[in-house]
């Protein structure tokens, strides 16, 4: 099996031009988070700590029941469904192929690239798409990701309906990434497509994960939610493989999802910093599209990406080039707002005395 080198190794020549600025490096190239992890979930991980027997993968009674109860109340959902922890979403992705058998899976033109890592494991035929599914082949598994890693764009209601309409003529499993539903930046909201389905959530699947609403990456903490045969297939593969969630962090898992609140000034940390790092780039020549959601700036000055990474290196800026999602993203960088206010500042402030 050949897979893709990793993109961000060919980022390291930049990363060593940007660390020789005189002020330090601004890495803007990952969606890592910087803020606290809130002090309710760290003290849910310390009160667990003393669990020396194996955790369950189906997921402790408590936890179970706040995903889904979050499901009902955040995402809409309705009918029956079912819900399963995974260890943060990204292994999800790229294993959800080989746990479902997949041999062709569709995901989209301009993707965070273990859409397409997930296809290769699984020896599946890779499909890129636009959203459009009226001109999609049959396939097995299809990714749809609104808001969108890494443009930040909304699928209208209509679109997300057209790919459950999709489903349901051929039989084809929709997973929906659906990471970055909290953070809004304009008067489009996204919906999950569990909402849509109307409580007929048959070879629907909606990926949620805690890393980016709670700052919960270092705990890889995440979770599926929708059609119960299938999680039910999922869930007993992943027993047979040790997959589990441990105890500490499905406790912190249970607490996240009890409370709206922390989400909500998390999204207003991001949006604070968009307001100040977006107009920088847009007088510097950058033309910002899409980007109604999420962490992340996604703009083009109609060039090569690899230069506007290198204008930005030179101002010791790390951003990532937009060939990393895929070649329609040629032109484009993704720039992320997973720094501290301080940083935004600064690097607003270097671009505005450089442009």
């Amino acid at each position: 099996m050949k897979l893709p080198d990793f993109p961000w190794d060919a980022l390291a020549p930049y990363g060593e031009k940007a660390r020789k600025h005189p002020a330090g490096i601004i890495d803007l190239s990952i969606g890592t988070p910087v803020d606290d992890v809130p002090k309710f979930i760290q003290d849910a991980l310390i009160s667990s700590t003393n669990t020396p027997g194996y955790p369950l993968t189906i997921g402790t009674p408590e936890l179970r029941e706040a995903m889904r109860n979050w499901a009902s109340k955040t995402l809409g959902a309705t009918g029956d469904f079912d819900v399963l922890p995974t260890i943060g979403s990204k292994e999800l992705v790229a294993w959800l192929p080989t746990l479902l058998q997949s041999k062709s899976v569709i995901y989209p033109k301009i993707a965070y690239p273990t859409y397409l890592v997930g296809a290769l494991i699984a020896k599946a035929d890779p499909i890129e798409v636009d959203i459009d599914p009226s001109n999609w082949p049959k396939s097995d598994l299809a990714w749809i990701n609104s808001p969108s890693n890494p443009t930040g764009r909304i699928h209208s209601t209509s679109e997300l309906n057209a790919v459950i309409e999709y489903s349901r003529n051929t039989g084809a499993i929709i997973a929906s990434d659906e990471c970055y539903l909290n953070f809004p930046t304009n008067e489009k909201v996204p919906v999950s497509i569990l909402k849509l389905a109307a409580g007929n959530n048959q070879n629907l699947l909606a990926v949620h994960s805690m890393s980016k609403r709670s700052n919960l990456a270092g705990y890889r903490a995440a979770l599926i939610v929708g059609d119960s045969e299938l999680i039910a297939k999922i869930r007993e593969i992943r027993k047979h493989a040790g997959m589990m969630v441990p105890q500490p962090i499905q406790r912190a898992l249970t607490v996240a999802l009890s409370d709206e609140n922390h989400v909500a000034e998390q999204s207003a940390r991001y949006l604070k910093r968009r307001k100040i790092l977006q107009p920088a780039l847009e007088s510097a020549g950058f033309k910002v599209e899409f980007s109604d959601a999420g962490l992340y700036i996604w703009c083009t000055r109609d060039e090569d990406s690899w230069k506007s990474v290198e204008w930005l290196a030179n101002l010791g800026i790390l951003a990532t080039p937009g060939n990393f999602y895929g070649n329609a993203g040629a032109k484009h960088i993704r720039v992320a707002l997973t720094s501290t206010d301080e940083k935004i500042s600064d690097a607003a402030s270097r671009i505005l005395s450089a442009k």
